[in-house]
């Protein structure tokens, strides 16, 4: 059977979303099952997602997904590059079949050229070189300046989010030496995280604002997920405003040491004691950042920074590839295939307390994104009590 691996936030699962698992599936023959790895409570932009992981990923398996799987916490909220190496090697170890992603161009040939010239030692001495000479220069258009010498228009795609996600995806089953066949399927729609509304499917950023405004979201989420919105909602577990949690953030990154800010995950090139210097004179996460920001640093980049400072990570945190996959839910096809992966690559964990079993990195990654879900709990109108990361097991979905 093949096994359609998907990387996914679903911060909400809209239809774009359905259009995208229900064409991977058309790509090929025969039944396919899809294994989604989606981020945990917070999402790789670096703030916290509206729902939590467990009824994210509930709507998934609800929706066309069959099993979902968590990225943890240090590599949910890492560079693009972090980002893709965990999930994409997540999807590797637990035996994925095919990669399956959105993309602006929908064309598997020259997202592959862009990763295998990203893999050259030789291109990456020139960008470091070119944002040498050039102070105020960032990694992104020194990337595209690089490689359009190299391949000419090509380069472009590297303006467009989703595809510079594709090459990211790309270059981390290459480097891991991964089997994964990809499948590029052409975006529709709102691009990612555009505010504006076009023909096709909204954003999920759209649907965000329209949640957070209290504005429906008919025809926009497919009505399996929005039942699982709709008594989320009613629950009191709907984040809709993630200055919720702001208090929170600010009171711990206020009690930190300058050292902490030098170890975070891109905390060198003194963008960690220049983070620390905006937490001691700015109000507002959204001050700091900007404070921070600079031509070279981008405010994306800042935010992770404040969210990983907050929640306890550290330079080396994301490190390699996560040490457990973590189920978060699962319907009937998906129960088969977690008992075909019995025996994988890496530990399956379906009980929180199995991870103690797993040696100690793996207990602190694991202790990281459970004090992440206590913080994310308080900015619920139903404030969960502490721990409760430790209690959940996954989502079983037995109906059809």
């Amino acid at each position: 059977m093949n096994v359609i691996g998907v990387v996914c936030e679903y911060n909400p699962f809209h239809r774009g979303h359905l259009l995208h698992l229900e064409r991977c599936r058309a790509a090929l023959e025969g039944e396919s099952a899809v294994l989604c790895v989606l981020s945990g409570d917070y999402v790789q932009r670096g703030e916290a997602a509206v729902y939590d992981k467990f009824t994210r990923a509930e709507a998934a398996c609800r929706s066309g997904a069959d099993l979902v799987i968590e990225l943890p916490l240090p590599w949910a909220i890492s560079s693009a590059e972090g980002f893709a190496r965990g999930a994409v090697g997540l999807l590797g170890a637990l035996g994925a079949t095919h990669l399956g992603f959105g993309s602006e161009t929908g064309e598997t040939g020259p997202l592959l050229e862009l990763a295998q010239a990203l893999r050259e030692p030789e291109t990456m001495e020139e960008i470091r070189a070119l944002m040498a000479r050039e102070e105020n220069l960032s990694f992104a258009p020194a990337r595209e300046r690089v490689l359009r010498e190299q391949l000419g228009e090509k380069a472009g795609l590297l303006r467009n989010p989703n595809d510079i996600l594709a090459v990211e995806y790309l270059k981390a089953a290459a480097e891991q030496k991964l089997s994964l066949r990809p499948l590029a399927i052409q975006r529709e729609g709102a691009g990612h995280d555009e505010a504006t509304a076009g023909q096709g499917p909204c954003s999920a950023s759209q649907l965000r604002r329209r949640i957070r405004a209290g504005e429906s979201t008919e025809g926009e989420i497919p009505a399996a997920a929005e039942a699982v919105y709709v008594r989320a909602r009613a629950e009191g577990r709907e984040l809709k405003d993630p200055a919720m949690l702001e208090i929170a953030v600010l009171s711990r990154l206020r009690m930190l040491e300058r050292e902490a800010f030098e170890r975070l995950p891109d905390g060198g090139e003194g963008l960690g004691l220049r983070l620390w210097k905006a937490v001691q004179e700015e109000r507002s996460l959204e001050e700091i950042a900007q404070a921070a920001k600079s031509k070279r640093y981008a405010l994306a980049r800042l935010r992770r920074m404040c969210l990983a400072a907050a929640l306890g990570l550290e330079r080396e945190s994301a490190k390699g590839l996560p040490p457990y996959a973590r189920v978060l839910a699962f319907n009937e096809r998906g129960r088969e295939l977690l008992r075909d992966l019995d025996g994988s690559e890496i530990p399956l964990l379906t009980k929180p307390a199995q991870v103690r079993q797993l040696g100690e990195r793996a207990e602190r990654v694991f202790r990281l994104g459970a004090g992440a879900h206590d913080l994310y709990g308080l900015g619920l109108p139903a404030r969960e009590k502490p721990g409760e990361d430790w209690r959940r097991g996954p989502v079983r979905i037995t109906e059809n």
